[in-house]
């Protein structure tokens, strides 16, 4: 059976008790974001960082990886991208459940974080889980299918959105589109914009994402 393989990080202490779980952009790969984990292990002691490789190899970049195909960027139909996106949350779920189990840490105490299409992921998945994660952390993404959220959430998970105000991939709007769709269907959203900030994660959107992960882990006065 297919699994998701990629880049992880130990506990810096030794003595894990919580996971960051990096989610990728369209085209990228697990070592586009689990360097973030060396900025943040220190704050972060005993937690173990995982960034797993999207499970198709991109359209438009076969070195890297996507969670499924981009009408938009890659000429597919939307049915094909509809199928890869079921077909990707199925491996993601798969994945997830696997990694609590071989870590001994339950999604209590998970935070996902996602870049881009891997914010879409994590918006996708982590909503429809029947155990809701700790948190999540959405850079420069979007949320898909707004219209049927209400009917097929079963958990609910405060919510970190971070957007950059000069985005050139993926529109600004996105992030209060999402908040308000997220906020109606009863998530806890926060929301933070990066100033003279293109489609990347700045200094103060990581130290925001900081801040709400150390909340979310119960580690906010440390």
């Amino acid at each position: 059976m297919k699994t998701l393989t990629g880049p992880s990080k130990g506990a810096a202490s030794g003595n894990a008790d919580s996971l960051v779980i990096f989610l990728h952009g369209y085209g990228a790969d697990g070592n586009d974001l689990i360097g973030i984990a060396d900025s943040i292990a220190d704050h972060l002691p005993n937690t173990v960082f995982h960034a797993p490789n999207a499970p198709q190899r991109c359209t438009n970049n076969p070195m890297g990886y996507q969670w499924s195909p981009l009408p938009r960027l890659d000429g597919s139909s939307e049915e094909v991208a509809r199928q890869g996106q079921v077909e990707a949350a199925a491996l993601l779920n798969s994945w997830l459940d696997e990694t609590h189990a071989t870590e001994g840490i339950g999604p209590e105490r998970t935070i996902i974080v996602g870049f881009s299409q891997g914010t879409m992921m994590a918006l996708l998945v982590c909503p429809r889980r029947d155990t809701p994660v700790a948190g999540v952390v959405g850079f420069s993404g979007r949320l898909m299918d707004p219209e049927t959220l209400g009917s097929e959430m079963k958990s609910t998970m405060p919510i970190l959105l971070v957007h950059g105000d000069s985005d050139e991939v993926v529109p600004p709007s996105s992030l209060p589109e999402a908040a308000d769709a997220l906020v109606q269907a009863g998530y806890e959203v926060y929301t933070h914009i990066s100033p003279n900030t293109g489609h990347g994660i700045a200094p103060d959107g990581l130290g925001v994402a900081l801040q709400f992960i150390k909340m979310q882990l119960g580690l906010a006065s440390r």
